[in-house]
């Protein structure tokens, strides 16, 4: 199938897209202070700038749209055209996120990683966030 934008109109649409404050982020922002939990966001001086940190437990939570960070799940499917641009797009942020995982692991810090799959729809939501308090509190 091909696109139905023109290659200028995908472009621009694409440079659009944010990197920080997304509708997934809040989402667990809000969550997190609803349960009193104080955090930082996108914290410069750690490695990957984690979405959301919680100093005061060593913990770092990066919120990952499925499409950028290479999910396997349906929203992370890759475009049909231009492929090897994405896979090769998709493979560095990939490899990125592992190295900044481990750089973290090294500074003693705890990381979790929440797909925007995971909270799209408020079953998956709940449990989700059930899990990460466990994570949080043990």
């Amino acid at each position: 199938m091909s696109d139905i934008f023109s290659q200028t109109k995908r472009s621009d649409i694409m440079s659009k897209i944010s990197n920080k404050d997304t509708k997934p982020e809040i989402l667990v922002r809000k969550f997190l202070f609803s349960q009193g939990f104080r955090y930082r966001i996108n914290v410069r001086t750690l490695p990957g700038k984690p979405d959301i940190v919680l100093p005061k437990y060593k913990i770092a939570i990066f919120v990952h749209g499925c499409f950028w960070h290479g999910h396997d799940c349906k929203k992370g499917k890759l475009p049909s055209s231009n492929i090897d641009f994405w896979k090769n797009k998709i493979l560095k942020n990939k490899l990125r996120d592992n190295e900044n995982q481990a750089q973290l692991a090294l500074l003693s810090w705890k990381v979790i990683v929440i797909w925007q799959c995971e909270i799209n729809k408020i079953d998956k939501k709940i449990e989700t966030f059930n899990k990460l308090l466990e994570n949080i509190r043990y």
